[in-house]
């Protein structure tokens, strides 16, 4: 209502904590049953103690380039695991830093090697100069990152443990992905040209962090200037 006035505006935190300050009811269900994820209360950052345990080799976030956290160059990846119905069932996710494209990759399980060889089959799929970096949280599932790397020369980072805003590309487009591919749900049902046409459906959607171009159009910029001879380039 008030899109000039800041001091008219209020911030996300406020508006949650008005929806989540309501009392039990019909009400309470309709707000809650509006938000992205549907959580019936407010979750924190901070989850507990993580009991998964050490993924060897692991390279950290904090000695990844900075360039990488600035989105100054294209070419590096955030991933996820997007599970089914009581974990049976998983889709893994790409997204690119820069221009916030999405891959789906149709995993047979959440097992490592079902990580390593659907991650490495959409990588290798993208031309080499757009696959730099890889982002990851401390899932088993990258138990074989090393074999990734080797398959694919992209260099592997993991975020802390319990830390999904240092990989908050990928956070924000799995909640976008939820409308698509619903919690409690069977995902082994989804065949590869299904994923990609939700992948697809995603990335040509406007964003206003791109001043409303589509992911797809921006990637398709920064391919287009990738394979200009070198000379060319300004």
């Amino acid at each position: 209502m008030y899109p000039t006035d800041p001091t008219q505006q209020v911030s996300h935190e406020t508006i949650y904590t008005a929806i989540y300050a309501q009392p039990r009811g019909e009400l309470r269900r309709q707000l809650i049953a509006c938000l992205r994820h549907g959580h019936s209360t407010r979750m924190p950052r901070t989850r507990g103690t993580d009991r998964r345990g050490q993924i060897p080799d692991m390279v950290s976030i904090h000695v990844r380039p900075p360039e990488i956290e600035d989105r100054l160059l294209p070419g590096h990846w955030e991933g996820d695991f997007i599970k089914g119905a009581g974990n049976q069932s998983s889709v893994g996710v790409l997204v690119e830093r820069t221009s916030r494209l999405v891959l789906l990759a149709k995993m047979e399980d959440a097992t490592a090697a079902s990580a390593l060889a659907g991650f490495s089959a959409k990588l290798n799929s993208i031309v080499a100069p757009l696959r730099q970096s890889f982002t990851y949280d401390q899932g088993k599932e990258m138990s074989r990152h090393k074999e990734l790397t080797a398959a694919t020369g992209v260099n592997v980072y993991f975020c802390d443990p319990h830390s999904p805003w240092q990989r908050g590309t990928c956070e924000n487009t799995n909640g976008l992905l939820r409308q698509y591919l619903p919690k409690g749900t069977d995902l082994s049902v989804y065949s590869q040209d299904e994923l990609d046409a939700i992948a697809d459906s995603l990335n040509s959607r406007p964003r206003a962090t791109h001043n409303f171009h589509s992911p797809l159009e921006v990637f398709a910029a920064t391919l287009a200037s990738a394979s200009q001879p070198q000379s060319s380039k300004h």
